[in-house]
């Protein structure tokens, strides 16, 4: 087996065997585990803990929740299936995996949903109290496939969890709904004792989400209990699997989410900066989770704006970096359509802006809650007018951190509008994040002009008299004495900034412009080679860097030579990319 078995991987298969006084177990190097079942079966906050419990164990881990985009769609049917997929591993992986080992499904839609990617032999959970004759017939089963013999080709283990999760919970008083709704705790708790996971933090995170409920919390500690207790006592399951610790670099890790990463990196760009942050934004898929995280910080000068739609968001985002803020906004695809006026506004005034697009599939409203890098072309020409900026992307969950502080260190230093393009996948998924030491990340301050600056004798402040290395215009804050200056949606007089109709000016500010985003400083290409003598470079950008990852791992381990290169920067390409235009220094271009 490959050091890394993401891609076209067979189900996990064992290292060791070892024969304990308590049963088998058996020792394993990965493991991949799909929770599926109804959106209101709890398969996420499921998901969540089950990864929790192996970052604490200290599993390398990669995760992909999946969820329906029908909101309230009919319980038990197919739209409305939602699922968990976590793999887990001893050694350093890169993707969810392609297929998992493992399938918990919760109810007949869910398991007709997911069987096709479950392999044979693979490791099949079911719920039987859900797979009635009503429940079997909304989505097409003519049969009760678990009697029919048609799983034979699986490791077949049916469990009635809701009926267990009630008898745990009879004497605790609660309504049988009630208790029949911690049957997601009662998987959690037998998949917990599968693989040997630790159990106190779950305990511990019920009974804080539930403080103010402790029935509520108890009640779902005695159904995890009783899901470990069942797999203790039940035969059906001989065997128990263990994953050991991955051997990570040294330091202080933690799960997080790509958005979570995000929201870090902007409140750490706020610190590095030095200057106050603004959220100025509008709820959409699947971006939501950056403002909710980021309305928490407000003792580290962040302020949120949740605006009444996409158009005033950006504009309070401008507004803010207009008065010497960091401004930033964040969206999806149909987000960024409506910002679009904006955006060209900020590439116009030439100011810090960033514009966080966490991308899905379209076109419009099109796949809200399913990954595509749908807005590449959008992010770089989808303005009127020509207005460039920067653009940049990260290429997993723990990465967008440090690709917000980038971002920012160029929209602070050439005074422009960047576009950071995430994804689906990196915004919901998770792995394990090495904390930084805070004095390592990179210095964002910034000197704003503090007094007149014309080269004519006037004593006048003109606000687009460029910096020669990097083309960045002064930045003013506004009340400044002396650096009154014009500024607005039409186009600029080169230095002085009033309005000018006049075709030559314009030429020579469209060009200024485009030249200053050639210009941006971004580090030079690695290519991952490491006997240098590949034939075939795979080169791709943002989430595609783990499945691109684990493919050229498997298939240098089969002997073939192929190397791998991963662009964060999109807009301008790393000199040393080939075939670029962009200028040997900002200082060669027109003035």
């Amino acid at each position: 087996m490959s050091h890394d078995t993401d891609v076209g991987a067979p189900a996990a298969t064992p290292v060791s065997d070892t024969d304990t006084g308590g049963g088998d177990v058996r020792t394993l190097d990965r493991v991949v585990i799909r929770f599926a079942g109804d959106s209101g079966d709890g398969m996420q906050l499921t998901g969540d803990r089950f990864t929790s419990e192996a970052a604490e164990f200290g599993n390398d881990l990669a995760t992909f929740p999946n969820f329906p985009a029908e909101i309230r769609a009919p319980q038990g049917t197919l739209p409305g299936v939602s699922s968990f997929q976590l793999h887990f591993a001893d050694h350093d992986i890169l993707t969810p995996g392609d297929r998992p080992d493992v399938l918990v499904a919760m109810n007949p839609a869910a398991l007709k949903a997911n069987l096709g990617d479950l392999p044979a032999g693979g490791t099949l959970i079911v719920n039987t109290d859900e797979f009635t004759k009503r429940s079997l017939a909304k989505v097409g089963y003519a049969a009760d496939p678990l009697e029919d013999g048609s799983l034979d080709a699986y490791r077949l283990h049916k469990v009635a969890m809701a009926t267990l999760t009630k008898g745990a919970l009879e004497e605790t008083g609660l309504a049988k709904k009630d208790a029949e709704r911690a049957k997601n705790m009662f998987a959690l708790g037998l998949l917990s004792w599968m693989y040997h996971r630790p159990t106190a933090g779950t305990e511990r995170f019920l009974r804080e989400k539930f403080a103010r409920r402790p029935e509520l919390a108890e009640a779902n500690i005695l159904a995890f209990r009783a899901g470990w207790n069942y797999g203790e006592t039940t035969e059906s399951f001989a065997v128990t699997y263990k994953v050991a610790a991955a051997g990570l670099p040294a330091g202080t890790y933690r799960q997080i989410t790509g958005n979570t990463a995000l929201a870090y990196g902007i409140v750490a760009a706020g610190r590095r900066s030095g200057l106050p942050v603004l959220l100025g934004t509008y709820p959409i898929t699947p971006a939501s989770d950056i403002l909710h995280e980021l309305a928490r910080h407000k003792a580290f000068g962040i302020a949120t704006v949740q605006a009444e739609d996409e158009i005033a968001g950006i504009g309070a985002a401008l507004g803010a970096s207009f008065g010497g803020a960091l401004g930033v906004t964040t969206t999806s695809g149909p987000g960024v359509a409506l910002k679009s006026e904006t955006i060209g506004l900020a590439v116009m005034t030439e100011l810090p802006l960033l514009i966080i697009d966490v991308q899905r599939g379209g076109p419009s409203t099109g796949l809200p809650t399913k990954t595509e890098q749908a807005d590449l072309l959008q992010a770089m020409y989808g303005r009127n007018g020509e207005s460039p900026l920067p653009v940049v992307a990260p290429r997993s969950p723990s990465d967008a951190f440090d690709t917000v502080l980038e971002a920012a260190r160029i929209a602070l230093t050439y005074r422009t509008p960047v576009m950071l393009l995430s994804d689906g996948a990196i915004a919901n998924g998770s792995e394990p994040w090495l904390i930084p030491d805070s004095a390592s990340l990179p210095d964002l301050r910034v000197e704003f002009a503090t007094g007149p600056n014309a080269t004519d004798g006037s004593g006048a402040f003109w606000p687009y008299l460029r910096d020669p290395e990097t083309l960045a215009r002064p930045w003013a804050v506004p009340g400044t004495p002396g650096l009154e200056h014009r500024i607005g949606g039409l186009e600029k007089a080169d230095r002085t900034g009033a309005i000018s109709y006049d075709p030559d000016n314009h030429e020579k500010m469209v060009r200024l412009r485009q030249a200053k985003v050639d210009g941006v400083d971004v580090p030079r290409l690695a290519v991952d080679d490491p006997d240098g003598d590949a034939r075939v470079l795979v080169l791709g950008w943002g989430s595609t860097y783990g499945p691109i990852g684990a493919a050229r791992r498997r298939v240098r381990a089969a002997g073939g030579r192929i190397a791998q290169a991963h662009l964060r920067h999109l807009n301008p390409f790393p000199e040393n990319l080939g075939g670029s235009s962009r200028p040997t220094t900002a200082s060669s271009c027109p003035r």
